[in-house]
């Protein structure tokens, strides 16, 4: 169940890059992110690099999955768990730096709460 819920995360996150990277300043995106067309050629570099932070949280959460299934390393799920953890911390900020981005703060903190909650009870059991 975790390691399903980072899954769908990192696969989120990918699509938020190629929102933020790749069709920023389209109507389409322009629009889910509240944009004008002037604000998004303005905001343009801010949102290209902000795209590849959401990939590089990807990779993070990709690469420790292949580690915990095809190695069954210890340090994949270490890096899956910092992916998720720094995945909630974004949501925080977003929702904190402006209150009507609620929605998509909560799109993006959610799936972390419930992996949170979902490992809790994962490491509790293995130590019982």
């Amino acid at each position: 169940m975790t390691l399903g819920l980072a899954a769908f995360s990192a696969v989120l996150h990918v699509y938020i890059f190629f929102m933020e990277s790749i069709l920023w300043g389209t109507p389409a995106v322009n629009k889910k992110f509240g944009v004008t067309a002037d604000n998004a050629e303005v905001t343009r570099l801010f949102a290209f690099n902000q795209g590849f932070y959401n990939l590089f949280l990807a990779i993070a959460i990709v690469a420790g999955l292949v580690m915990v299934h095809s190695l069954g390393r210890p340090q994949g799920q270490l890096l899956v768990d910092y992916a998720m953890l720094s995945i909630f911390g974004a949501g925080i900020v977003l929702v904190s730096s402006n209150s009507n981005l609620i929605i998509p703060a909560m799109a993006q903190a959610l799936p972390p709460v419930i992996y949170g909650i979902f490992r809790f009870i994962e490491m509790n059991r293995s130590t019982t």
